[in-house]
């Protein structure tokens, strides 16, 4: 019985102590943007690190860079751009993981295709493959109820990265 005591007693503390140091949590972060309890940080950090749409403006621009270093043969680059999209999706999916049933086979099949085209290095099934890959965009948009989001091949290069 002493024991049990003990172990109540001890989870009190703990749980007392947890909570005290919850009340008095001090701003972090330059300047001390980041002020509140540790679960108010944590949702302030989510709140920053921003949904889905966020993802897509870096899926976006690397989309773009994945079609101009295929157009420059910059096989590398594009290589990395394709790394990076992935990780963009992978980390967008885990904020937004209602979104995943509609981009299940653009990661599991769409993505690996192009990276197996990139593997290639021939600039012709490239873009086959990449007008598949925009046609899978354009999908997933329509999926999610989002279709007025139609994505083209780049016309324009905004990038300074050249080959």
């Amino acid at each position: 019985m002493k024991k049990v005591l003990f172990i109540i007693s001890l989870s009190y503390l703990t749980f007392s102590c947890q909570t005290q140091q919850e009340e008095k949590s001090s701003a972090v972060g330059l300047d001390g943007w980041l002020e509140g309890t540790t679960e108010e940080k944590f949702e302030e950090v989510a709140h920053q690190l921003g949904g889905f749409s966020r993802t897509m403006v870096e899926v976006g621009y690397r989309y773009s860079e994945l079609y101009w270093a295929a157009m420059d043969e910059n096989w590398g680059y594009a290589d990395h751009q394709i790394e990076h999209i992935i990780e963009a999706m992978e980390d967008g999916l885990k904020r937004r993981p209602v979104r995943a049933a509609s981009a299940e086979d653009f990661m599991k099949e769409t993505l690996p295709y192009m990276e197996e085209l990139v593997k290639k290095e021939d600039k012709e099934e490239f873009l086959k493959g990449f007008q598949m890959l925009t046609s899978a965009c354009n999908a997933c948009h329509a999926k999610e109820g989002e279709s007025y989001v139609v994505i083209q091949i780049p016309l324009n290069r905004t990038s300074p990265v050249r080959f």
